[in-house]
């Protein structure tokens, strides 16, 4: 265990406490579970940043540091969907989940046939990320009807649309395994 994995295994524990934070009935409970959101957030970039420094990279973090990704984001989603209770914010927060199964699934199979790193993580899926994590962030702090929160909504459509072409470039480089040509 080093600290590059300690840190991608905060970001998992945190989760229950923005839960927890987020249903205080209190009224700085909006802005303090965006916080810890955006704290885990911030561990996701710092893990990999010190696991490429330190040399530290393993195979349980590379493992563990997706699965950790996708927790964290599905768990605020399906949050903010059920506090925002709108149309306009579950249609793309439903996308982003439903294309990170798709993509987990994608990579689990490639992977079985050896061909894990044609479905490696592109530069538009970091850009995806940074929109949909400063999204999450922004409607996690505001609650709905804020200009704020609609502004996240609307940075949560751009990261929506991103998602949706990450995956179409996921799935084209994984379209010759997905259907080999029969000879």
């Amino acid at each position: 265990m080093n600290l590059p994995n300690l840190l991608t295994l905060s970001r998992i524990i945190m989760i229950p406490v923005f839960v927890a934070v987020f249903y205080l009935p209190m009224h700085w409970s909006y802005m303090a579970s965006a916080a810890i959101f955006g704290l885990a957030a911030a561990t996701d970039w710092l893990d990999g940043y010190l696991a490429r420094k330190l040399d530290q990279s393993t195979p349980f973090g590379a493992f563990l540091d997706p699965v950790a990704d996708k927790l964290m984001v599905a768990v605020a989603l399906a949050m903010l969907i059920q506090e925002y209770s709108a149309i306009l914010l579950t249609i793309p927060a439903t996308v982003i989940i439903c294309r990170e199964i798709v993509i987990s699934a994608l990579r689990e199979w490639m992977a079985e046939i050896g061909s894990r790193a044609s479905v490696a993580v592109s530069y538009i899926g970091k850009i995806k990320t940074t929109a949909q994590m400063a999204s999450i962030v922004g409607l996690l702090a505001f609650p709905p009807g804020q200009l704020l929160s609609e502004i996240a909504v609307g940075l949560l459509y751009i990261a929506a649309i991103l998602t949706l072409w990450s995956m179409g470039l996921y799935i084209k480089a994984a379209w010759p395994d997905l259907f080999p040509e029969k000879g």
